[in-house]
């Protein structure tokens, strides 16, 4: 089976995961693919190319924000990103959402077929 179904489910829970990853504490770029990736047991593979336009939608969002660390030493500059109160609002609400969707679909996947009635 093609994985398109596995990427669409992903795709709409990024968000919800990054959220939460930076409710921790702040963090940069890769470190969040690491995070996903180890956390998730390799479930979440991202690429760069998936991670930042999920980061630029939640900042333009208010739900994060983003800083340089000051170079220092051989370490280079990153930029961090950090939760902001908004967003530790709209994390509470995606995971609500998240929580009564697959409810649902447990409900469904597990419920016997409805006889119509002839």
């Amino acid at each position: 089976m093609d994985n398109k179904y596995e990427r669409q489910m992903k795709k709409g829970v990024l968000d919800l995961l990054v959220l939460k990853l930076l409710e921790e504490e702040p963090k940069y770029g890769y470190q969040l693919i690491q995070e996903l990736k180890e956390r998730s047991e390799e479930t979440f593979l991202l690429k760069d190319g998936t991670l930042y336009p999920v980061l630029y939608r939640l900042e333009d969002e208010k739900f994060i924000e983003s800083r340089w660390s000051s170079a220092e030493g051989k370490q280079v500059s990153r930029k961090y990103y950090e939760i902001t109160e908004q967003g530790k609002k709209g994390l509470s609400e995606i995971y609500q959402t998240w929580k009564r969707i697959s409810h649902g679909i447990e409900r469904i996947m597990q419920s016997e077929p409805i006889k119509e009635a002839r």
